[in-house]
């Protein structure tokens, strides 16, 4: 029977190859364990690795307490032609700190990639990485330039105290690209339309084996600036006080109590058009109470935030806004067996929209936003999860709930129609944050499947509808999105094969049909469009890596297999079918 279902499996893993397609690109992450989980659960290498034997004996006695993070199927999919999720072959067997690894490919893609980590004497761990990629574009495309590069340069220290476990990390980013994306007009000649963003991150975590009283402190801050000098500088610090596993009576029902203290502040300012400028203070309490028994539990607790906001622009005078808001934090587990567990709770909370987090999501955003909070007053959510035998891992819920200044992205216009040489911004090919209430409803689910040792397959779907109470629609949001992969290995675990698709539905998005009149003088009239779409996708990557020695591999990666150039954002193509092939050496 299992010769069958391997037989199945691979027969599945290769007509797949001609189904779907995704520009998704290739990041390898070694030493990811691979182990059965209803979600993604991502860590970077950066952070504090659990070591065996830590931590002591106190704190194992404490049950540990997982809780599962919602993710919606496609969140790490990025809006740029080399940017994307993580795709590579990676090993579960034998763990390897130390790689370096290079590969190249079509549309001149190159890619670098390590990874060195030392344990010197008092179980202190330093190590660093660094992973650039890059890639010319779309040269049959455009007559301008697409091409892109990103990079990252991080190191960290990991400690292993009698008390707690600490970890400090510090990571360059950069990403390099262009505005490339020009519908409504057609140029000519050399276009400047360059964008740079540099990121510096440092972060701090300590955490203490015993939930008694402080339980961990986390210290985060970023320092970012563009070519167009925007500059914005963030700083976060959290305390989580606990008391946990505190047994009532002989009901056999335990209780945990938390607080978590956090301090947030942001201040961002731009340096063109409307000169923006934003700076927020917020401080949040977070108090909340766990009664469990087996795996059913019960919570009740609140989210109390305390936010100081200003906001000002060149031709505005500073506005300030204090405020005190209230969140409802609540959740409830029936566990009927192991395999139902019925689940339902309320929740809220507010979001302070920063331009790195913008960044992230649409990279060809305006260097000029206008920065908000958005407030979800509250959602409600019932769901079903469970497990199976060990061989089936799924969650489903709905959800619906209230926002205040839902954040999308709007299409701009040009900003000057009498100009000759115009600025990389200024050819109606960015994008600028605008704010509105309404109700969300959505529907996601999550499945794993094992239905054998070496063969894990996974879905994920997710349906979003926001219902506006200005706009009609919601700008370059898809309504339904979902991704299936698999993972399998053979010949001892020396080859590793893999298949990630990823698809979305149409999404709505406004643009505009720019005519010359007058072309002596280079005058422009524009006409919007508040109904535009930009059209789905079905995306597919596969994967390989062939294990030749203990220390040296060879790979091979193919992206967007179906050669499908769609928009991500409007006028903004993806790369076509790509190639990459590589040799990494461990150490």
């Amino acid at each position: 029977m299992n010769k069958k279902i391997q037989l199945l499996s691979i027969l599945f893993l290769g007509v797949s190859s001609v189904a779907f397609s995704q520009i998704k690109e290739e990041k390898l992450v070694l030493n990811k364990k691979r182990e059965p989980e209803v979600k993604k659960i991502e860590k970077k290498k950066t952070s504090v690795e659990t070591i065996k034997n830590y931590p002591p004996e106190e704190k194992s006695q404490t049950p540990v307490k997982y809780t599962i993070t919602d993710v919606p199927a496609v969140s790490d999919f990025k809006t740029s032609t080399i940017q994307g999720e993580d795709v590579a072959p990676k090993f579960d067997g034998t763990a390897q700190n130390n790689y370096f690894q290079f590969g190249m490919g079509n549309y001149g893609k190159i890619l670098v990639d390590g990874n060195v980590s030392k344990t010197l004497e008092n179980k202190l761990e330093v190590g660093a990485d660094v992973h650039v990629l890059s890639t010319n574009g779309l040269k049959k495309d455009y007559d301008w330039k697409s091409g892109q590069t990103s990079a990252n340069v991080g190191a960290f220290l990991n400690s292993y105290g009698e008390k707690g476990k600490f970890n400090l990390n510090a990571e360059y980013g950069l990403d390099s690209y262009n505005y490339y994306g020009i519908y409504a007009m057609q140029p000519t000649g050399e276009l400047d339309l360059k964008q740079k963003v540099n990121q510096f991150k440092v972060n701090g975590y300590y955490d203490f084996y015993s939930n008694e009283i402080l339980n961990d402190v986390r210290v985060k801050s970023s320092f970012l600036k563009d070519h167009f000098d925007a500059q914005e500088n963030q700083v976060s610090i959290l305390a989580n006080f606990s008391k946990h596993a505190v047994e009532l009576g002989k009901s056999g029902i335990n209780l945990n109590a938390d607080l978590g203290v956090g301090l947030d502040a942001v201040k961002t300012d731009f340096a063109i058009r409307d000169k923006n400028s934003a700076n927020f203070f917020n401080t949040s309490l977070t108090p909340k109470v766990t009664f469990r028994k087996g795996d059913s539990y019960l919570t009740l607790g609140s989210s109390f935030s305390f936010l100081n906001a200003k906001n000002s622009a060149e031709l505005v005078s500073q506005q300030k806004n204090n405020k005190t808001y209230w969140f409802p934090q609540a959740e409830f587990q029936f566990a009927a067996a192991n395999e139902f567990k019925f689940y339902g709770g309320v929740d809220g909370g507010l979001k302070l929209n920063t331009y790195g987090d913008m960044l992230q999501t649409n990279p060809f955003i305006l260097s000029d936003q206008f920065l908000k909070p958005t407030e979800t007053k509250y959602h409600f959510y019932v769901g079903l999860r469970g497990d199976i035998d060990e061989t089936l891992k799924y969650d489903f819920s709905a959800g619906y709930g209230k926002m205040r200044d839902i954040m999308f992205f709007k299409a701009n216009d040009l900003f000057d129609n009498n100009s000759v040489n115009r600025s990389a911004y200024n050819f109606a090919n960015t994008f600028s944050a605008v704010y509105d209430d309404g109700n969300v409803s959505d529907i996601k689910g999550s499945v794993q499947y094992f239905p054998l040792a070496n063969l894990i397959l996974d879905g994920e779907l997710r349906f979003t509808k926001y219902d506006l109470k200005t706009y009609d629609n919601i700008y370059n949001v898809p309504l339904f999105n979902a991704s299936i992969g698999a993972k399998y290995t053979m010949l001892d675990k020396k080859l590793l094969l893999g298949f990630k698709g990823i698809f979305a539905s149409d999404r709505t998005t406004n643009s505009y049909a720019i005519e010359g009149i007058g072309d002596p003088n280079i005058i422009y009239q524009s006409t919007e469009n508040t109904n535009d779409k930009v059209g789905g996708y079905a995306d597919l990557n596969l994967s390989a890596e062939y294990k030749i020695h203990k220390n040296f591999s060879i790979f091979a990666l193919g992206n967007n297999l179906l050669s499908s150039k769609y928009q991500t954002y409007k006028g903004y193509k993806v790369l076509g079918a790509q190639i990459l092939g590589g040799v990494k050496i461990t150490f």
